[in-house]
């Protein structure tokens, strides 16, 4: 398939395996271990229901929001995916253009092949910095500090990666990073024996396991707001006890996220877990989802299961590897247009007249009394 004949964000996956290594497509595309949340983050979705209303005025729909306190033209944001250079020369930056345009937000992983500065230097732009917290708490400073100064405007701190899950394909396949690219925001830092490291058998994990700090807890989060003025997203909420800590904490947010199926296999997909860690926080900040997002519909179905909005990874890795900043644009392009036609057939017009009557879920039936 040529990139002109794809109609929806799923077909570039196709394209990106022809053209990319077959270690490379594997690391972007596997989960851990059986990969059964990896499927079921997608199907989950299939689940959930529309219960569509009729016979309301739709000319004018506005999917336009604010997310802590910034304006944005949909929704739908760029989750934070490692090592873009592997899936196109031109990695971040192809990516950062393209989030730019479309005007939405774009997360910068710590692991990137291009640095938090030269993502900056791209041109304006909102973004997000994606931290992993490690053992040498001056490289944490050193990240978050850059990351302000660059402009940032918030850390999504990855909070469900104390050890890296049992990722089989990168243990089959000895994934390593080519050795081309590097990690671009470590470059000048004492982590010179990463290189040695990311060349033996599951790099990766061997790579976490010596400089990501397994002690993380949830006082870190106080920690880090003596460090920086920049609100703190955690990433990796999947249940209501967790979601109430983080509250109290002082999170500005929450991103409801099983790491992309990529860390504890069998645990729920994201939309799944979406509704409980909602209602635990009452509202008082917000929540979003990452994981298995593909169709406009997705992103409808978790706004009416009540996330603020979305982040979107590995079809957009997809779309840079099958076509660099024209594939990603065309990727969020046909999410919006795909979430836009949702609305209106739905017979929504704003973002705020998204609500739960809008869909009915598995869990519903439960709340239902059996005829006897």
């Amino acid at each position: 398939m040529e990139v002109s004949q794809v109609t929806n964000v799923m077909e570039f996956e196709a394209i990106a395996k022809k053209k990319l290594p077959k270690m490379i497509y594997e690391y972007y595309a596997s989960g851990a271990e059986d990969e059964w949340t990896l499927k079921e983050n997608r199907s989950a979705f299939s689940r959930i229901l529309f219960r569509p209303r009729i016979l309301i005025d739709v000319t004018n729909i506005d999917i336009s929001m604010t997310i802590l306190g910034f304006n944005v033209s949909m929704p739908i944001m760029i989750a934070p995916t490692g090592m873009q250079k592997m899936a196109h020369p031109e990695g971040e930056l192809a990516i950062a253009r393209a989030a730019s345009s479309a005007s939405t937000i774009m997360t910068l992983s710590s692991a990137s092949n291009s640095s938090i500065e030269e993502v900056a230097s791209t041109g304006p732009g909102l973004r997000f910095f994606q931290l992993y917290v490690y053992k040498d708490r001056n490289v944490v400073i050193n990240l978050v500090k850059r990351a302000e100064k660059a402009g940032y405007e918030a850390i999504a701190l990855t909070a469900d990666t104390p050890r890296l899950g049992r990722r089989e394909a990168d243990i089959k396949n000895r994934f390593n990073m080519p050795p081309n690219l590097t990690l671009k925001n470590f470059e000048g830092m004492d982590i010179a024996k990463f290189d040695k490291i990311m060349n033996a058998d599951s790099g990766l994990a061997k790579y976490v396991a010596g400089l990501i700090d397994r002690s993380l807890s949830w006082k870190d989060i106080a920690w880090l707001k003596t460090i920086t003025h920049l609100p703190i997203l955690v990433k990796g909420v999947m249940t209501a006890e967790d979601a109430k800590i983080a509250v109290q904490t002082g999170a500005a947010g929450i991103i409801v996220s099983n790491h992309g199926a990529r860390q504890l296999d069998y645990v729920p997909a994201s939309i799944m877990a979406l509704e409980e860690v909602v209602q635990a926080v009452q509202g008082k900040i917000p929540v979003f989802l990452d994981g298995g997002v593909r169709r406009g519909t997705d992103v409808f179905k978790a706004l009416a299961l009540g996330a603020a909005g979305i982040f979107v990874g590995r079809p957009i890795v997809w779309s840079l590897a099958a076509d660099g900043e024209a594939g990603v644009s065309k990727a969020l392009q046909m999410l919006r247009d795909e979430f836009e036609l949702t609305m209106a057939l739905c017979g929504c017009r704003s973002l705020k007249e998204i609500t739960r009557k809008h869909i009915t879920a598995p869990w519903d039936r439960a709340q239902i009394t059996p005829r006897l």
